[in-house]
């Protein structure tokens, strides 16, 4: 058994690389060797969001707080809320973040594949992100 104790796994911040607007990452677990799943739970400030990408094994998403949007390539966009839980099929080409105006948390859980959890691509542009819905 190993247990993580709340506070001994530091927060970081979520790179501009991969997101846009002001997002914390604190991280949950990482399973050992064989197993493959890894979860953190992600803060999104009103307007910030991930950018494109996909989960070589997919994602689930379980919203704890706040309202959000998640959308997957060629969709609509869609309102999440906290109890909501959001699965992303293999290589789903897809983004998520806050509203514009409300916060977000979600809990992420990926699986490792040739220890690759994520591919990241373009970013989620402020146009598109505008959109009237």
């Amino acid at each position: 058994m190993d247990i993580k104790r709340v506070g001994t796994q530091p927060s970081g911040k979520g790179p501009a690389d991969w997101f846009t607007g002001t997002v914390r990452i604190d991280p949950l677990f990482t399973a050992p060797d064989p197993a493959l799943v890894v979860g953190a739970s992600v803060t999104f400030e009103p307007g910030a969001r991930t950018a494109w990408h996909t989960h070589p094994l997919g994602q689930t998403l379980i919203v704890t707080a706040g309202c959000g949007w998640a959308q997957r390539d060629g969709g609509p966009v869609e309102e999440i809320h906290p109890g909501d839980v959001v699965w992303f099929s293999p290589h789903e080409k897809h983004w998520h973040g806050a509203t514009p105006t409300t916060a977000m948390t979600h809990i992420a859980i990926q699986e490792k594949q040739d220890g690759k959890v994520v591919e990241w691509m373009e970013h989620v542009t402020d146009e598109h992100y505008q959109q009237p819905r």
